[in-house]
């Protein structure tokens, strides 16, 4: 049984933090993909010193991770930390996993706030796992910035963008009566015309992919498309990760 992003900070709070490695920060340590994150990135000895974005307060004692209650939801009334290395994912909480809710969980049009801020607390570079809704985004987008608020973090001088786009699974339909059911069944037959190369990919691969790209990415901004995403899950993802940057 996996462990809650909290069980996971507090294991990893329990090594020593080392002088002189990055600090790390990231806002939206919740959903699937946030405890995956966290297990792989949290626990490694890669940082030095590890922030996570809290809505409410949580028991303090932890060494070298720590939690950063935000006093609202606008990123621009948030007092400056200190980072490195940012890292924003939009998984929303479980609400199964009741300590994810005190975790601190961004919306898509809050991520250029959110970037500005990182980038006043010093943040150098900076990671974004992008929810995408396949077939929607058209081909000459998905590799390169798709909307004005990319832009807008791009044009913020970080010496390193990545922003990976990670196809995401539908949210279940809810139907007010029959017929509605109806038509949404008739028009599910689509769903099998999206090819697997834009289909989800499991969390703990994204995960992966991201710890390996914050690993070796050159300085310069970096958009892993879907397809890019999906085929470095398939084989060698070290290498289809340095195909990528490198």
């Amino acid at each position: 049984m996996r462990q809650d992003p909290l069980q996971v900070l507090q294991a990893a709070s329990r090594a020593i933090p080392s002088v002189g490695k990055p600090r790390l920060l990231i806002a939206g340590a919740t959903g699937t993909l946030g405890n995956e994150v966290l297990r792989r990135l949290v626990g490694a000895s890669t940082f030095g010193g590890t922030e996570v974005l809290a809505r409410e307060a949580i028991r303090e004692g932890l060494r070298g991770v720590r939690t950063r209650v935000v006093p609202a939801d606008d990123p621009t009334e948030w007092p400056l930390t200190a980072a490195d290395v940012g890292i924003v994912l939009f998984d929303p909480p479980r609400m199964f996993h009741e300590r994810e809710r005190a975790l601190w969980t961004p919306s898509p049009p809050q991520l250029p706030a959110v970037a500005r801020w990182m980038r006043a607390s010093g943040v150098r570079t900076l990671a974004v796992v992008l929810p995408h809704a396949p077939g929607r985004l058209p081909e000459a987008l998905k590799r390169g910035l798709s909307s004005l608020d990319e832009q807008a973090v791009a044009a913020l001088g970080f010496e390193r963008l990545l922003i990976l786009r990670s196809a995401q699974k539908p949210a279940d339909a809810v139907h007010a009566n029959a017929f509605a059911r109806l038509a949404h069944w008739m028009l599910s037959i689509f769903k099998f015309m999206v090819p697997s190369s834009e289909q989800p990919v499991r969390a703990v691969k994204v995960a992966e992919l991201l710890a390996v790209a914050l690993r070796i990415a050159p300085a310069g901004i970096h958009v892993a498309a879907p397809e890019t995403v999906w085929q470095a899950a398939q084989g060698d993802l070290p290498e289809a990760v340095r195909r990528w940057l490198l």
